[in-house]
């Protein structure tokens, strides 16, 4: 890593900032990197550009297991951490899982409600079960 440049933990929260405040303003992700007055980092714009890419099957794949919630009804928090932490386990296989589930387990609770972190971590390792069966 190049000095100056952000750790993975602060791209993943800087991906997460962005996505909410995309969601906040109802404007896709793609317009509101193209907005910046300064481009994030390439892992940022990847994470970015990757949840909007597969939102579709990521979604499916939050709703299948997140028992009794739909994807509309979470927190704006939950479920744009539990998007990135999806692209992340289906798509970056180079990082590991635990590392994804943890960080995801983080940003949950630092951002989100008291139970967050839990309910992060219960859909992350249902997910982690099927789109990392080795």
């Amino acid at each position: 890593m190049s000095v100056g440049a952000p750790s993975r933990r602060e791209g993943r929260e800087r991906a997460l900032s962005l996505l909410y405040e995309a969601e906040a303003k109802d404007i896709s992700p793609p317009v509101l990197l193209e907005e910046l007055p300064v481009d994030p980092p390439p892992f940022v714009t990847d994470l970015v550009a990757g949840v909007t890419r597969c939102q579709t099957r990521i979604d499916e794949l939050i709703g299948r297991y997140a028992v009794d919630w739909s994807v509309d009804r979470m927190a704006v928090i939950d479920r744009n951490v539990l998007r990135l932490a999806v692209y992340e386990l289906l798509e970056r296989p180079e990082v590991p899982m635990g590392a994804v589930i943890s960080e995801a387990v983080e940003l949950a609770k630092r951002y989100s409600t008291d139970d967050s972190g839990r309910f992060v971590n219960g859909v992350l390792s249902s997910v982690a079960k099927e789109a990392r069966p080795e």
